[in-house]
């Protein structure tokens, strides 16, 4: 019996829950269509407000304005070159159109950007540039999301980029950094026309098998790939991101990637085949096609060679250099110090190549290591401590050397007396370096991935241009067979290496970049 009155009152107990919760559904449905009438009319409010704001300030100008987004506008990466030689086909185009880049750099002035692309890249713009600085740059630092970096960045991003909206109303938006949520704020929101040039995709599903085959990477920590309920967790995680980063990215008018493997992903994730074109990168082959290609062996006339070369490129202190340096070999690396460049792999490789050399002439004395590259914050210039007490700790610090943010003329100097150009980043969205490399005349040892294995280092008309490799052994193999291969044989991959790559030219770039926005800068100057 009081079992059964125990079971009555639980019953009565539970329906009347059910009454509750039914009582509070439809409040709850009219409170979200309240809120949602209310968000759309800010919305629309702020769309109008921006777009009285960008009306008034055509009719003071009397032009329309493109706004490139690129927060380290400063930094010396190909990303940058990108931006500076857009920028240059545009004016020379369109020349009654203004154009204004958003940034975050903070201390230097626009003409301090300007001439640190002339000296790092020999661009010079033909008519002024507006710049936006913007103060909260922080927001999309990685070093502000210890965990869920991607979508704290994201999120980052949108409010970087309604700080850039606010200061500026465009009529066409250019993402030329990869910041895909900021594309649905400019058109939604400003009511402008959006492009975007991809570098490398956010997410990919490169990184999705990572995570779900618990390889350990620089984006994929060890405590998480041991663990098969954080890998499980973190593949809905970026398998949700994916859906959002397709969602915003889809909003662009114009998609521009800059390598076949950025392409299979962005189609894959943005699913806008009809506007997605590769425009490759800009590299400046032209500056490196003025260095002979010799034979090594000839001593005399490649001392000769290369003592004019240095008469060009600078003093003759660096003549003498230039000369000497060539007695030995030189590999270089030119990329900036990001972790997914993986400096580590190259500096542990070159360990294991100068212990398969042995003493004397030609040996291991005879080898440095040149690691060039840009540090774009505090976070690289510690990256490069790091790799600095590696060298240490393998004792091989007098045989390497860092250059960092060093002008173009120097880095052209570095790499023509370079005998092999390193590359090692896995799944390398393009490879600018790479490239200037192979136009340099130095032997390209890249990483089997990414736009090096299916755009840069292919054969040309059937013949070798370079190698690939994928760890530290097979990269320290490569270069003990490029160094043991004879003179005759380096200078035929050299001359076809540097014969392929005239498809990267910035004639090139800028042939194909103004193709692929013709479409939506005739519409702003009509």
């Amino acid at each position: 019996m009081a079992g059964h009155e125990h079971h009555h009152r639980f019953s009565l107990c539970f329906c009347d829950l059910m009454r509750l919760m039914w009582s509070l559904v439809m409040p709850c449905i009219y409170l979200t269509l309240v809120l949602t009438l209310v968000l759309l009319l800010v919305l629309l409010g702020l769309r109008m407000w921006l777009q009285g704001r960008r009306k008034s300030r055509l009719a003071q100008d009397g032009g329309p304005a493109v706004a490139f987004f690129h927060p380290y506008c400063n930094a010396g990466g190909g990303g940058e070159r990108v931006l500076w030689c857009s920028l240059r086909a545009l004016m020379n185009r369109y020349p009654g159109v203004s154009f204004v880049v958003y940034t975050g750099d903070q201390g230097v002035t626009g003409e301090q950007i300007l001439e640190g692309a002339r000296q790092r890249f020999n661009i010079t713009l033909p008519r002024p540039v507006t710049f936006i600085f913007l103060r909260h740059r922080v927001l999309v630092e990685a070093t502000s999301y210890p965990h869920f970096t991607l979508l704290g960045q994201s999120t980052g991003s949108m409010f970087l980029g309604w700080e850039a909206l606010r200061a500026f109303v465009p009529d066409l938006y250019v993402d030329s950094m990869g910041y895909a949520f900021t594309l649905p704020i400019f058109r939604y929101l400003g009511g402008c026309k959006v492009a975007s040039y991809v570098h490398y995709p956010t997410v990919s599903t490169d990184m999705l098998s990572v995570v779900r085959e618990r390889n350990p990477r620089f984006n994929n920590a060890d405590f998480i790939s041991r663990n098969p309920i954080l890998s499980a967790l973190k593949v809905v995680y970026y398998c949700c991101f994916a859906l959002l980063y397709g969602l915003a990215g889809s909003c662009s008018d114009v998609i521009m990637v800059n390598s076949t493997w950025t392409m299979g992903h962005i189609l894959a994730l943005w699913r806008s085949p009809s506007r997605t074109s590769i425009v490759y990168p800009p590299c400046d082959v032209r500056a490196f096609l003025d260095v002979p290609l010799e034979e090594e062996e000839d001593e005399d006339d490649m001392e000769e060679g290369w003592e004019e070369l240095g008469r060009e490129l600078g003093s003759g202190e660096e003549e003498e250099d230039v000369g000497g340096d060539r007695k030995g070999h030189s590999i270089v690396s030119v990329g900036q110090f990001r972790p997914e460049k993986d400096h580590q792999l190259q500096i542990r490789a070159f360990r294991k190549l100068l212990d398969r050399k042995g003493a004397g002439p030609g040996g291991r004395e005879s080898l440095r290591l040149v690691l060039i590259g840009g540090c774009r914050n505090q976070e690289d210039e510690e990256r490069v401590l790091m790799l600095r007490g590696l060298c240490q700790e393998l004792g091989i610090s007098d045989q390497v050397d860092f250059k960092l943010n060093i002008p173009f003329e120097e880095l052209k100097r570095e790499l023509v007396k370079a005998t092999i150009g390193l590359h090692t980043m896995w799944n390398e969205h393009f490879g600018i370096g790479v490239v200037e490399c192979m136009a340099a005349g130095t032997i390209v040892l890249a990483h089997k991935s990414g736009g090096p294995k299916l755009d840069i280092v292919v054969p040309h008309q059937g013949s070798q241009t370079g190698f690939l490799a994928d760890s530290e052994d097979s990269y320290a193999a490569a270069m003990e067979t490029i160094l043991t291969l004879s003179p005759s044989a380096r200078l035929e991959i050299r001359r076809n290496a540097r014969e392929s790559v005239g498809r990267f030219s910035d004639q090139e770039f800028e042939t194909c970049f103004l193709d692929a926005t013709e479409s939506l800068m005739s519409t702003l100057v009509r």
